[in-house]
């Protein structure tokens, strides 16, 4: 089952929004994947699903082009102890 959404634009609006984005419909469902993404509502794999890509890769493409990284806080802490011990050796 798929849900439709209807958003409703003033016409001048949607003429500014399309002289940047040609296809507004998609352009609409990417910042909504985009947002939900953000707010752990959806996965990678569901993005991949909704927008058509055919591989993880291409959705980290996308995800990067909307400046959504996949770092964690605990990447970061480990990253750190990592350059740590590797500054202790040496």
């Amino acid at each position: 089952m798929n849900t439709t959404i209807r958003l409703e634009l003033p016409e001048e609006i949607a003429r500014q929004i399309e002289s940047k984005w040609k296809d507004l419909p998609r352009a609409a469902l990417e910042s909504l994947v985009v947002e939900a993404y953000r707010c752990e509502l959806i996965s990678a794999e569901q993005i991949r699903r909704v927008l058509g890509f055919a591989s993880r890769f291409e959705v980290e493409k996308f995800l990067k082009q909307h400046s959504v990284y996949d770092y964690t806080l605990e990447d970061f802490e480990q990253d750190r102890e990592t350059l740590r011990r590797w500054q202790e050796r040496g």
